[in-house]
């Protein structure tokens, strides 16, 4: 989907840390590289921000001064704004800053970080250890599995002691198969003839921050485009290198006529055309939102001139472009959480050279339809469709011709029984789609498990991948091809380190398993490690939640004979995103040293399909509190069944996750010893009434308007910010932000941190406090924590030995 969001529910996946590039998505930063921060010693005296009690932010109608270029309600709602508006108690509000450039306030985010620095101190040494069981788990010398396209083997590798990836390829072989007879030392090539054409650490040099994403080799492989981010705000600058010749080009913004060194803006996307000669990239608003496509057909020349392909003027859509797998079509897709359209661009033209004919003009597949979804793909003059048309629970699968305006012509993609292989029930749902040659695969969910299924057009069969471990992780691997005969899937469960593997496309349950690569794990002996799948039921007598428990086998053994023990609860819960049952190396040190760990497939998600995220009985809108609710039913389930304790349990969630997390602590702050809150959506109300924040109004088909009558005191009412109760004793808590980040702004923590503080004043004292209230913000990164893989575990030891600290598993 187009749609951006306050999404990255999971910490960045180790595994792809230390194997490939940074996360990376889109937005903007207004902090210059040279903002010099004064840093203060560390301190166990606690951070006392002024608190202005008389400020408010107003929900309703637009306030006296308000700038009318800032929208109070989307353009489609016809829901009454408050009228007169109401005042929003906002007493931290000062702590905004667009700029990141504010002196009273850098300073108070250093004095956060000493105290922070201060009040942990005495775990410097766990630190350390745990640091270095991370590094003991990873294979630091590694590459990904080579991947065909074009005449190369294409994959990544990282080297010990190297923080970032290097892009290597290797020719084929005359028979098209590669073999791998790597000695594992960081000299010696994977395969025969290796080039590294691009190195991230050549890139990173001199810089706090280094995000590459978009590496794309060109049609004719003399050229490979890459986009970076040096800040963590998530505003990339394309560039094309030679691989040849080794020159690289930063792309000029040409745009701005008469200065010639400006460098190019996108959100990180970068699309070849049929040949080396046109590109496509994506451009942001200036509140972060992909919204403009544009052609540069003579990248190469001084002066570039770009052709505006198509903008999505409505603040509600975010765009995005791809092109087919076939390499026929490039797709402009803009949507928002409900509703979606996709326009096209033929690239190649068979019977027409001539790019000025009618098919090189941008046309729609079909207009946008209020909360109707539908995504498209091209294979043998068909699209394919994935679409929720006709209010079906989850998305079905449909083709049709190839042209204009054509939802008349959707229909039903059946079987040999002819039926619908995907009517939009509630039985299965469908996340994606590729095309192939011959096959089609497609990823979902069955049963509230990933699952693939491969579908012959021909024969109308389809079968669906399966696998010996009941709960588990699956999804397709790279695939760049179009006329293929395998297709490559990545596997891994709680207890099975993931594992990349080639399927037969006929028969990818009968045929053979070829086990391209499986991530090594030192050290790791599985067979001490078990998972469950349970239910739990929730407050409301009918719902069950799925959990998934990962342990040492010796740690359940103690709770079957009674004993409690320390207890980890994950959960995110929103924009319909689910929390898989993946394996983590991470996870080791917590399982070691006892803990269960706990992941809650709460409502919100898209684990059982769109059902369990959408209204009336999922969690969002005016049952978004489910997903709260949800949550602190597990924890209740889990000292209820004599688990473990209050005491002994903790728990965390990221971005919205962090919006989860506030939520429970405030529901139940006696149920949790500790609560951890990665970079937390906590001012909910206070940021959804102000159009001017990024994401805000294309996220108020998510939450809802707090500006509006209909929504306004619902999130009122679970609003973490809103709702810290006074003289309370909550957990310890640490909180994390970037300085920035685009998505949940550093403010946010910050002002969360300050309201905890202040409520409860007697729950955390000076020096050695028995509930401390921790922020940690970086000032050099933004969404995705550090993009240096080492200081990424660093970081992360921080936060895991802070938890066990509170646990009191500490020696």
């Amino acid at each position: 989907s187009a749609f951006s969001s306050r999404g990255c529910f999971h910490r960045s996946n180790v595994n792809d840390i230390f194997e490939s590039t940074s996360p990376s998505t889109s937005s903007h930063s207004r902090l210059s590289s040279s903002t010099t921060v004064k840093m203060s010693s560390s301190t166990t005296t606690k951070p006392k921000p002024r608190r202005e009690e008389d400020r408010v932010t107003y929900a309703g109608i637009a306030p006296k001064g308000w700038d009318a270029t800032i929208p109070r309600q989307s353009q489609e709602s016809t829901e009454p704004l408050l009228d007169p508006p109401v005042p929003v108690p906002d007493p931290y509000g000062w702590m905004r800053d667009d700029e990141r450039t504010n002196p009273e306030i850098l300073e108070h985010l250093a004095l956060e970080n000493a105290y922070t620095e201060g009040v942990t101190s005495h775990l410097k040494p766990l630190q350390e250890e745990l640091y270095g069981e991370f590094l003991g788990s990873i294979q630091e010398t590694d590459y990904t599995v080579p991947r065909p396209r074009g005449e190369y083997w294409y994959y990544t590798r990282t080297f010990e002691g190297k923080s970032y990836s290097q892009y290597c390829r290797a020719p084929k072989t005359a028979d098209g198969t590669y073999a791998v007879e790597w000695d594992g030392t960081k000299d010696a090539p994977i395969l025969a003839g290796e080039e590294a054409y691009l190195d991230v650490n050549v890139l990173a040099v001199g810089k706090s921050y280094c995000s590459v994403t978009s590496v794309k080799p060109s049609p004719c492989h003399k050229y490979v485009a890459f986009s970076v981010d040096y800040k963590g705000d998530e505003t990339y600058t394309p560039h094309i290198k030679n691989m040849e010749t080794g020159e690289v080009v930063a792309l000029k913004d040409a745009t701005k006529t008469g200065d010639g060194d400006s460098l190019l803006e996108t959100n990180g996307s970068f699309i070849w055309g049929k040949d080396v000669s046109t590109i496509f990239y994506l451009t942001k608003d200036p509140n972060d939102r992909p919204y403009r496509l544009y052609q540069r057909s003579n990248w190469q020349d001084d002066i570039p001139i770009d052709t505006l392909l198509k903008e999505e003027l409505d603040d509600l859509y975010y765009a995005n472009g791809y092109k087919s797998q076939d390499g026929k079509y490039l797709f402009f897709e803009t949507a928002s959480i409900e509703t979606s359209e996709v326009w096209f661009l033929k690239l190649h033209d068979e019977e027409d050279n001539d790019t000025d004919n009618a098919q090189s003009k941008m046309q729609c597949i079909a207009p946008r339809r209020n909360k109707v979804l539908y995504e498209a793909e091209h294979r043998h003059n068909q699209w394919w469709i994935w679409t929720n048309v006709g209010s079906t629970p989850n998305m079905q699968l449909m083709s049709s011709p190839p042209q204009a305006d054509c939802a008349t012509l959707w229909k039903p993609i059946l079987n040999a029984d002819d039926k619908p292989i995907f009517d939009g029930s509630l039985e299965k749902s469908i996340d994606a789609v590729t095309v192939f040659n011959t096959y089609v695969a497609i990823e979902g969910r069955q049963g509230g498990i990933p699952r693939v299924w491969i579908y012959h057009p021909e024969s109308r069969k389809m079968d669906r991948v399966e696998f010996a471990e009941k709960a588990h992780d699956v999804g397709l691997a790279a695939n760049y091809g179009f006329d293929v005969e395998t297709v490559a899937v990545t596997y891994d469960s709680l207890v099975t380190p993931p594992q990349t593997m080639e399927l037969a496309l006929s028969s990818p349950n009968d045929g053979e398993r070829v086990v391209l690569k499986a991530k090594s794990v030192p050290g790791y002996q599985k067979e001490l490690y078990a998972c469950d799948r349970r239910h739990v039921l929730s407050r409301d007598g009918t719902t069950q939640i799925p959990i998934s428990l990962v342990y040492r086998k010796d740690a359940m053994e103690k709770v079957q004979s009674g004993e409690q023990v320390p207890v980890h609860l994950y959960g995110y819960g929103s924009y319909g995103m689910c929390c898989e049952s993946d394996y983590s190396v991470t996870r080791l040190p917590l399982l070691d040293r006892g803990i269960i760990y706990v992941i809650a497939h709460i409502r919100g998600g898209g684990e059982m399909g769109r059902q369990w995220y959408e209204e009336p009985n999922g969690a969002k809108f005016l049952c978004k509190k489910n997903t709260f609710f949800d949550f602190v039913d597990v924890a209740e389930h889990l000292v209820q069944k004599g688990t473990t304790t209050p005491q002994l349990l903790s728990c965390e969630g990221r971005s919205a996750g962090g919006l989860l997390i506030g939520a429970a602590i405030n529901q139940s702050p006696e149920l949790f010893r500790v609560a951890i809150l990665g970079v937390p959506f906590v001012d909910v109300v206070s940021t959804m009434i102000d159009g001017s924040i990024p994401l805000t109004t294309g996220e108020w088909v998510e939450w809802g308007n707090p500006n509006e009558q209909k929504y306004h005191q619902y999130m009122m009412e679970y609003s973490p910010m809103n709702n810290v109760q006074n003289g309370k004793t909550y957990p310890s808590c640490w909180l994390t932000g970037g300085l920035h980040d685009p998505r949940v702004a550093f403010w946010e923590p910050a002002k969360f941190a300050a309201m905890l503080r202040n409520a409860c004043p007697d729950g955390e004292g000076d020096g050695d406090s028995s509930n401390p209230i921790c922020l940690k913000i970086d000032m050099s990164a933004g969404h995705f924590s550090a993009s240096d893989r080492y200081k990424y575990l660093k970081e992360l030891s921080c936060d895991y030995a802070f938890l066990l600290d509170q646990l009191g598993l500490v020696d």
